[in-house]
């Protein structure tokens, strides 16, 4: 099902907070990947985990050049943290990611943090929202 953006945001929000709250900071970036992917493939929303992305330049393509933490529903790019505290430098990697996959939405998520609400940050590219 092609899920508008923002709900798949609120999707991924919800299921984040819930993770959090269950596990707790601490772990690594790669463990809530990981349960954050299942998490959202357990209620149907389609996710993909560390997809490579190619970047040109200058007439060059270069293969995997990054990758994404996770892809979800094809549309919201999700960059996950579990670092003391986000720095704007996290911020300008989602957008650079944004700008180089051509989309327009994407979240940076640090579990570290005592609460997860402090650790969520949507970072936006030329974004028009749905009505």
């Amino acid at each position: 099902m092609d899920q508008p953006v923002d709900a798949l945001s609120g999707a991924v929000v919800t299921e984040a907070i819930r993770i959090h709250r269950e596990l707790g900071p601490g772990l690594l970036e790669s463990v809530y990947e990981l349960v954050l992917a299942g998490a959202l493939a357990r209620r149907g929303i389609e996710v993909e985990r560390q997809t490579p992305v190619d970047i040109e330049f200058d007439g060059l393509r270069f293969a995997a050049a990054f990758r994404i933490d996770l892809l979800v529903g094809g549309k919201l790019i999700v960059e996950i943290k579990s670092v003391e505290a986000l720095r704007a430098v996290h911020a300008k990697q989602l957008l650079t990611y944004l700008r180089l996959t051509h989309r327009s939405v994407g979240l940076l998520l640090n579990f570290s943090g005592e609460t997860m609400k402090e650790g969520i940050r949507r970072v936006v590219n030329n974004h028009r929202p749905q009505s």
